[in-house]
């Protein structure tokens, strides 16, 4: 059988590259990296975003966010069988060609940036096109999910949005707090998107969404992408690719059929979801999706969302 083509919208190649240099994306020969080359190609992918992250040991500054994103021109989009993904036009092309998969920038964190608009413009020329303010801690925008006062988009924060909205990069609500999340809905006058995230009412992790936050972003034309986070999937270990079909079915019952995607959160993880450890093994997650949906529903989680989406929201 055909495998249907794929996109995830969040995985952390970037920073296990910025963290050992001698990793390959082309050829993982050491066997460290979830997402390769090789195992796109196994799954037929046709869109990855690769997260520019900066670990919190890291010195917050544009310096290692530049690096990351030097990273990704030298050792990702290198490659003849990647196609750099900026614009709406770019969408329709790789549509259109065959064998090649697109690859997407997105900013996880926006400590380095340290309040400097400036240096967000500079990110969008350089490729980034969709930015999570925070990661979950607190920093100059907004706090995170794991920072104990719970607060809001910051003063700065808000400009921020605004700049977003104005560039065209999509704003990322996977990390934020529950009250900057509705700070940011309220803002934004574009669909936000979360990109690694699941329902919090099957799984009461607090970097999941709550039923109220999925149908607000349902209602404002946002994104929900179901991640493969064990911890994010199930209180149970191991997780199961049964327990992700949970979060997918959830997502739909609150009108998210056309508005749900996947964001596996590769290479971020120590762990896995049983069966799902890297691209090459998403076909069992197809397969299990269908025996439950139609073969057009489920391309439409895997790809027809998602590409639906950045065609009309990503800049002409």
């Amino acid at each position: 059988m055909t495998r249907i083509r794929s996109v995830d919208f969040h995985c952390d190649v970037l920073w296990k590259l910025l963290e050992d240099p001698t990793l390959s994306f082309m050829q993982d020969e050491q066997g460290k990296l979830d997402v390769t080359l090789p195992r796109l190609r196994q799954a037929e992918a046709i869109l990855q975003t690769f997260a520019v992250y900066v670990p919190e040991r890291i010195d917050k500054s544009m310096v290692p966010i530049l690096q990351s994103i030097d990273l990704f021109y030298r050792k990702v989009a290198a490659s003849p069988k990647m196609m750099l993904i900026r614009s709406s036009r770019d969408i329709s092309t790789l549509q259109r060609k065959k064998g090649i998969i697109g690859a997407m920038l997105s900013l996880e964190g926006a400590d380095g940036l340290q309040g400097d608009l400036a240096m967000l413009r500079v990110l969008f020329m350089l490729g980034i096109r969709a930015a999570g303010l925070t990661w979950n801690g607190a920093n100059w925008g907004a706090d995170g999910v794991v920072e104990p006062r719970g607060g809001g988009l910051t003063k700065k924060g808000r400009a921020f949005v605004e700049e977003c909205n104005r560039l065209g990069i999509l704003l990322d609500v996977s990390h934020l707090s529950d009250r900057a999340f509705w700070d940011m809905l309220e803002i934004t006058s574009k669909p936000i998107i979360a990109s690694h995230s699941n329902a919090r009412s099957l799984c009461p992790h607090p970097r999941n969404l709550t039923d109220e936050q999925i149908s607000a972003l349902i209602a404002s034309g946002g994104m929900i992408g179901v991640t493969f986070v064990p911890q994010f999937v199930s209180v149970r270990v191991p997780s199961e690719i049964a327990d992700v079909l949970r979060h997918v079915e959830r997502i739909c019952e609150l009108g998210g059929e056309k508005q749900l995607m996947f964001g596996s959160d590769f290479d971020g993880i120590e762990t896995h979801v049983e069966a799902l450890s890297h691209p090459g093994e998403l076909h069992h997650l197809q397969d299990a999706l269908l025996a439950v949906y139609t073969e057009d529903i489920v391309k439409s989680f895997f790809s027809g969302n998602a590409l639906a989406f950045l065609s009309k929201h990503l800049p002409a």
